[in-house]
């Protein structure tokens, strides 16, 4: 069988391990090819730091994608991630239109926002254009925040009621018709995972909810879910190994008494993220 491609379009945070040095190695123990279009290069990622460089890259993006199609590359799927701009959005999307094949799948995760607030540096309307890309992506992976303020929704604190998570399951689908894997989805105190839907079927996956906020965390799970879903799992088998894999590198994390600007010691949990795999 022929090795699956990513081709993933997010920034390159130096350190902070999130997006694209997340997404790379994850990808790669899942025994996936992973091309990667960065979007901007940071010194850290914008949470808990203070100061950071920032080059953007916005300028190279289609470019890298229409060389890649003048030499046949494409992707069996293409991974979108943090974009820094309202204009990077435009330019994600251009540029997987151009390195995809008709079967190639748009996996977006909108990062953008978390805890009820967006992240440093981006303004209120950018959820509104977010919520474009994720209209063209076959599957979307928001968290509770990001999908209450594309939906211009007031952000409720967990734990949450299935009413207030099916609102936001519900609204999306309508604004996108996407497959929606929502995340951070918590009814009690000591779980917490996801509730995937497909337009027709509601399911919902758990792991264990530890007292900790690690950066990147979300790219921890989109990262394992993508290297599950194609190796070949289901949409909610894929949430589930990823809701384990995550919770296994938050417990690592605490155990290593890590920052938590740091970001998640993944590290050291990619043998079990194989065995989930069967790898």
């Amino acid at each position: 069988m022929a090795q699956k491609r990513v081709a993933a379009i997010q920034d390159i945070s130096c350190f902070g391990k999130c997006s694209l040095t997340v997404a790379l190695p994850l990808l790669s123990a899942a025994g996936i090819e992973t091309a990667v279009i960065p979007t901007a290069v940071l010194s850290t990622h914008t949470g808990g730091f203070t100061g950071n460089t920032f080059r953007d890259l916005s300028a190279d993006i289609v470019p890298i994608a229409r060389h890649w199609k003048k030499e046949n590359i494409t992707a069996d799927a293409v991974y979108t991630g943090y974009l820094c701009s309202k204009e990077q959005i435009y330019l994600a999307l251009e540029a997987a239109k151009l390195i995809s094949r008709k079967d190639t799948l748009l996996i977006t995760d909108p990062a953008m926002a978390d805890n009820g607030r967006l992240y440093r540096g981006i303004d209120k309307e950018f959820p509104e254009y977010m919520l474009k890309l994720c209209a063209a992506a076959d599957i979307i992976t928001p968290n509770v925040t990001e999908a209450a303020l594309m939906l211009g929704l007031g952000y409720k604190e967990p734990p949450y009621t299935e009413e207030y998570i099916n609102t936001l399951l519900e609204g999306l689908y309508t604004k996108t018709h996407s497959k929606i894997v929502l995340t951070g989805v918590s009814f009690e105190n000591r779980k917490i995972g996801a509730s995937v839907f497909d337009g027709g079927n509601k399911a919902y996956v758990f792991a264990e909810k530890l007292d900790a906020l690690y950066h990147g965390t979300g790219d921890v799970f989109t990262s394992s879910f993508i290297a599950a879903l194609l190796n070949d799992r289901s949409l909610k088998a894929a949430a589930q190994i990823a809701a384990n894999f995550t919770a296994g590198c938050i417990r690592s994390t605490m155990e290593n008494c890590t920052e938590e600007r740091c970001g998640v010691s993944f590290e050291s949990q990619i043998p079990n993220l194989i065995k989930y795999l069967e790898l």
